[in-house]
């Protein structure tokens, strides 16, 4: 649908009386605010922005990342008091326990 031809009449150009298009309104030199040209352009937009949205959408369905492998643990748990240590430690920081060797 069309709806450029939708406007209100604000002030009576030289001709005066119901003028049947914006075209003929604006030749006449009426005041006019032609709220159907905004209607077009919110249409046109919706549009355009739904056509980007779904070509977007696409796209990130086609770039799924690669799961990468879980990084190997760099802490581990000491069995004694329960604190994190390096998991190369051989004695317990916190509280000096022998640990085995993993």
């Amino acid at each position: 649908m069309d709806f450029s031809d939708l406007f209100i009449t604000l002030k009576q150009g030289t001709e005066a009386g119901p003028y049947a298009t914006l075209a003929s309104a604006q030749s006449a030199g009426a005041v006019t605010i032609s709220y159907g040209l905004f209607i077009n352009a919110v249409i046109s937009f919706l549009i355009v922005a739904f056509a980007v949205f779904l070509l977007i959408r696409g796209i990130n369905r086609l770039k799924r990342e690669e799961e990468t492998p879980a990084a190997a643990p760099s802490e581990k748990e000491c069995p004694y008091c329960f604190s994190n240590i390096s998991i190369r430690a051989t004695r317990c920081s916190h509280c000096t326990s022998e640990l085995e060797a993993a």
